[in-house]
């Protein structure tokens, strides 16, 4: 038996195990409350401690990075840009620094030829400082990281894709997918699978597409039931840049189809999570503006083909009078997609000023805050296949499968 005055230790275990069950739980509940104050002693002599010196607070959030899955990723090692194949898991951004440092390291070389015609005694002189540099240079490229530590950051999940990194080899197998100059204006036309139920969930898509128009497919027992290939054939007749071919089972939105017209490819994405706008908390009404579009986090080759894809959905001037843009976020090959509304107005006392990635204060906005309000809809997408024209039967440039996921740390887009 132990005695009244017995305090439990803090350690993570008792010494003993007590009979009696009250009594158990009573010293399990003392224990945990000695754990606590020992946790707030130390986070509070911590604060103190970062008060007097900031470093420390700095030191520490720098340390203090989440291991997630997206710092984990896997890429494919590659020698050159060989990133045109859609199914290499690279990074371009990578590959286009890594080319622009071996083109300066090139430069830096023959200006070192040109001048070894120098003078003998300088060019001892700057032998000996050449060695230090190469000795500096040795020490350097043996530490050099690998391809998935110098592709990986704390904050890329958050950045901007940038689209004038695409490879040459991809730009010239898809033309009309990746043209620049003289971009058409998108006017796509949205049907759904036959015998289907959505076409509400439709017409909320072509509130989400600018200058779209949907069309009810037919599924009468005496009318002709067209197939996606004549359906393409004719919106191409008729001007349309690009077809949309909403899936359904059992009444719920469960798959997506863009055809890029006149000659493909199309994109074939699986959706998920379909909520509409009028059962988000706090929704607004969207207008018929025409929507900012955001790119978010799309890196390798296929990542990029599916951007220039949504790209070529939205027109290249949005009207900013709106206030309204669409973001397509990928995270771990899921696509979410979301529509909002902001707003610019002024911080109130109460509030912090815009941290940015680095977790320091952004400069020129302190007495600025942004409001957003979402209009919905919202839904999740993962891409499934990618056919060279229109339908299976023109082949593949690239189809998802199962054993894809069998390393988690690997991502396609």
């Amino acid at each position: 038996m132990t005695s009244k005055s017995f305090r439990p230790s803090p350690k993570a275990s008792l010494p003993f195990k007590v009979a009696n069950k009250e009594k158990r739980q009573k010293l399990h509940i003392e224990r945990k409350k000695a754990q606590d104050s020992i946790r707030r002693d130390e986070r509070f002599r911590r604060r103190r401690d970062e008060d007097k010196d900031p470093r420390l607070r700095e030191n520490r959030l720098k340390q203090n990075i989440p291991l997630t899955l997206e710092r984990k990723r896997v890429w494919d090692t590659v020698d050159r840009d060989t990133g045109d194949f859609l199914g290499v898991s690279v990074d371009i951004e990578r590959l286009k620094r890594q080319k622009l440092e071996e083109a300066r390291q090139a430069d830096d070389e023959d200006n070192e030829l040109d001048g070894v015609d120098g003078d003998k005694d300088s060019m001892i002189d700057a032998g000996s400082d050449s060695d230090g540099e190469e000795e500096i240079g040795s020490t350097k490229r043996s530490r050099t990281r690998s391809a998935t530590e110098r592709a990986t950051s704390p904050t890329q999940s958050t950045a901007s894709t940038n689209l004038d990194l695409t490879p040459e080899v991809l730009a010239a197998r898809f033309p009309t997918l990746f043209a620049t100059e003289n971009r058409p204006i998108p006017k796509i036309l949205i049907t759904t699978s036959l015998n289907s139920n959505l076409h509400h969930e439709a017409q909320l898509l072509t509130t989400l597409f600018p200058h779209s128009v949907y069309i009810p497919r037919s599924a009468h027992r005496y009318s002709h039931k067209f197939s996606v290939r004549e359906i393409c054939s004719f919106a191409s007749n008729r001007s349309y840049t690009a077809v949309m071919v909403l899936k359904e089972d059992q009444k719920k939105p469960t798959g997506l189809t863009f055809v890029h017209l006149p000659h493909g490819p199309t994109f074939h994405f699986s959706l998920s999570n379909w909520v509409e706008g009028k059962k988000l908390p706090g929704h607004g009404k969207p207008t018929e503006h025409t929507p900012e579009l955001i790119l978010n986090n799309f890196r390798t080759p296929l990542g990029l083909l599916t951007a220039h894809l949504f790209r070529a959905m939205f027109p290249p001037q949005p009207e900013l009078q709106g206030r309204q843009v669409v973001t397509l976020h990928n995270q771990r090959d899921y696509i979410f997609l979301r529509r909002h509304r902001y707003v610019f107005r002024e911080k109130r006392p109460t509030e912090k000023n815009v941290i940015g990635h680095d977790g320091k204060e952004v400069k020129g906005v302190e007495g600025i805050r942004a409001g957003l309000q979402e209009l919905g809809p919202r839904f999740t997408m993962k891409l499934r296949r990618v056919d060279k024209g229109i339908q299976r039967a023109s082949g593949q440039e690239w189809e998802w499968k199962g054993s894809m996921e069998k390393q988690r740390s690997k991502f396609q887009l």
